[in-house]
């Protein structure tokens, strides 16, 4: 007798970080240095901005309140560390590496991303404006709770990427591959541009009628009264 095979509608669902930090020692306060080994430290409302430490390493580090303007982490890694109430304005990230890692109520804008690889990172509440993640890989990753203002994603790679109650503006998806996006509980959904690009990613039927006459231009329907 031929063997049946039932296809599943889920969704793979993205693998949280689970951080539980150490008893940590608090910042010595005095700076950032490139390449810097930061293992089991507090920064509790340090001011960073303008810091310099590319190549820097933050393992198991709490930051909280922290002033992040301007502050270059270029290629930095973080690794099981959560971040807390940071704020700031330009901060510089490109090419960094998050793994196992906590963004809670944030308040950003203009932060560089681009080429970084992010992998199981939860972004809970707070607000980023003009996040640049152009080209990177994201992967296990959950925004949620959080409003994202003109995101960009353009040529970036999101495998099991979830948007739970969230706001997207204006969002660019422009060339982006998708694996296993769920999209469905986004609270605003608003794509600026690469609707194209929504192949790998799971929408809700009241978002499909919303996005109707974007997929209807694309594939150069005309739709008329």
């Amino acid at each position: 007798m031929a063997r049946s095979s039932r296809k599943t509608d889920t969704i793979a669902t993205a693998r949280r970080p689970e951080v539980r930090l150490p008893p940590l020692v608090p910042y010595d306060g005095e700076g950032l240095e490139p390449d810097g080994d930061y293992d089991g430290v507090c920064f509790e409302g340090a001011d960073l901005a303008d810091g310099a430490g590319p190549g820097a390493r933050f393992m198991d580090c709490a930051l909280n309140g922290c002033a992040l303007d301007r502050t270059e982490l270029v290629r930095a890694r973080f690794i099981d560390s959560v971040l807390t109430g940071v704020r700031g304005v330009g901060t510089d990230l490109a090419g960094a590496s998050l793994r196992d890692v906590e963004v809670v109520d944030a308040r950003l804008g203009g932060v560089q991303l681009h080429g970084a690889v992010l992998e199981r990172v939860l972004v809970r509440g707070g607000k980023i404006d003009y996040l640049n993640l152009r080209k990177a890989r994201l992967k296990d990753v959950v925004f949620e709770g959080c409003v994202l203002s003109e995101p960009d994603f353009g040529g970036a790679e999101l495998v099991r990427v979830e948007f739970r109650d969230c706001v997207l503006k204006r969002a660019d998806f422009s060339s982006v591959r998708m694996e296993a996006v769920d999209l469905r509980t986004v609270a605003e959904l608003d794509i600026a541009r690469g609707v194209e690009r929504l192949a790998g990613a799971v929408i809700s039927p009241a978002q499909l009628m919303e996005l109707a006459p974007a997929f209807a231009a694309q594939i150069g329907v005309r739709v008329e009264a």
